[in-house]
């Protein structure tokens, strides 16, 4: 293939392989609300069965915190990712046509993706970096998502 050829749009220039695959990322707003929709169809059972039924009072939880957070995080962290690992799609995604995709591949995230989303979404929820970073991006991935390869998708939204 010549230059001049593809300069005078004779050929078609050659395709990268490279090159990565467009999603239709889900918008900030989308995100937010299945996170919300999330931790009241999750979360809030699981702190209520802790801190009133296996801790006994908000005094045992409180005598007891670390305890008391491991009985919390643990669960949830299994039923999160299993959502995860079955479907891409926890509650709140699905409720909002969202779903976490593997960047690399495309598809749902493997068990140990969605182990590592996880704990990175924690412990990156009570930092400022954590909650700025999406602002500033095209994509608006969040830094838990850039550090284990995944991405939230819209699903309503045909891809090109």
């Amino acid at each position: 293939m010549r230059w001049r050829d593809v300069k005078q749009k004779r050929v078609a220039p050659a395709r990268k392989e490279s090159e990565k695959p467009h999603y239709p990322y889900a918008s900030l707003r989308s995100r937010f609300k299945a996170f919300i929709t999330d931790t009241f169809l999750i979360s809030m059972p699981i702190f209520y069965i802790v801190i009133y039924l296996v801790m006994g009072s908000r005094e045992g939880f409180a005598q007891n915190m670390l305890l008391g957070w491991a009985y919390i995080l643990f669960p949830l962290c299994c039923i999160i990712v299993t959502f995860y690992f079955v479907s891409g799609q926890t509650p709140g995604l699905k409720a909002y046509d969202l779903k976490l995709i593997d960047v690399q591949t495309g598809e749902k995230p493997g068990f140990l993706l969605g182990v590592l989303r996880f704990l990175y979404f924690n412990v990156l929820l009570f930092t400022l970096v954590g909650l700025v970073i999406p602002l500033f991006r095209k994509d608006r991935r969040g830094l838990h998502d850039l550090l284990s390869g995944t991405a939230v998708i819209e699903t309503d939204v045909p891809t090109q």
